[in-house]
C-alpha cells in the first residue's frame, strides 16, 4: 500500500503523489482528500469507511491522506513494506503565510483526541520559549490558548489560519487579550512568542 499525502488544500500536491496517483490501480481517501486529488485520479476511487481496517486494503491500493500522512494523519495505519508519500501540511504553510521558522515551533494536535495532553504539551513548550502550531479540539481552541497564555503571564502573538489553498483562505492575527476567533473547521493556531 501507498499512503499519499495529497497536501492541506488544492495545489499543494508533490509531483511524487500526483505520479502515485496516476499509476495507481485503485485510490481510497476521504471526501476531501479525493476531491482535492481528482485531476490525476485515472482508476477506482473510494470513500474510506472504516479508518481501522486500512491494513485490509489491496497491496497496490493508493490511501490519499490531507495533509502530511505523518502529521496527524494515515501514516499511523501503514503497514511494514508500506510507502509513504510526505505531503505539505498545515503547519508548513502557516509558517511559509506567517514567516515563521519552523526551526523554533512544537507542534501539538489535540484534534480528535482528549485534549488533556495537548494542554499538557502546550504549557510545557510555552514553558521552554517556543511557539507554537496547534491543530485544535472543540473543547482546546483559540479561547482557550488564550486563557492559559493570560493565567502564564505569557504575552503572544495568535493567529487562527483557515482554508488553505481554498478560495476562502484566511489568517487573522490577535493578541492574548483580543484572540482572533475561528470562522471554519478547516482551522489551525499558531502562538508567536
Amino acid at each position: 500500500m501507498i499512503i499519499a499525502g495529497v497536501g492541506v488544500g488544492p495545489n499543494m500536491l508533490t509531483l511524487e503523489a500526483i505520479e502515485a496517483i496516476r499509476n495507481a490501480s485503485v485510490v481510497y481517501g476521504s471526501k476531501r482528500s479525493l476531491e482535492i486529488a481528482e485531476p490525476y485520479i485515472e482508476c477506482e476511487a473510494n470513500i474510506i469507511k472504516n479508518y481501522k481496517a486500512l491494513h485490509e486494503l489491496p497491496d497496490d491500493a493508493v490511501v490519499l491522506s490531507t495533509g502530511d500522512p505523518m502529521f496527524s494523519g494515515l501514516g499511523k495505519f501503514a503497514r511494514e513494506g508500506d510507502r509513504i508519500i510526505p505531503g505539505i501540511s498545515s503547519i508548513q504553510v502557516a509558517c511559509s503565510r506567517l514567516g515563521v521558522s519552523l526551526s523554533n515551533i512544537t507542534a501539538i494536535t489535540a484534534h480528535g483526541r482528549d485534549p488533556a495532553p495537548a494542554k499538557k504539551a502546550f504549557i510545557q513548550e510555552i514553558e521552554l520559549g517556543k511557539d507554537i502550531f496547534m491543530l485544535p479540539a472543540d473543547t482546546f481552541g483559540v479561547a482557550e490558548v488564550a486563557e492559559v497564555l493570560k493565567e502564564m503571564g505569557v504575552d503572544a502573538k495568535l493567529y487562527v489560519c483557515e482554508n488553505f489553498g481554498y478560495p476562502e483562505e484566511r489568517i487573522a492575527g490577535g493578541t492574548v487579550d483580543e484572540p482572533p476567533k475561528a470562522e471554519s473547521v478547516l482551522h489551525c493556531v499558531v502562538v508567536v512568542r
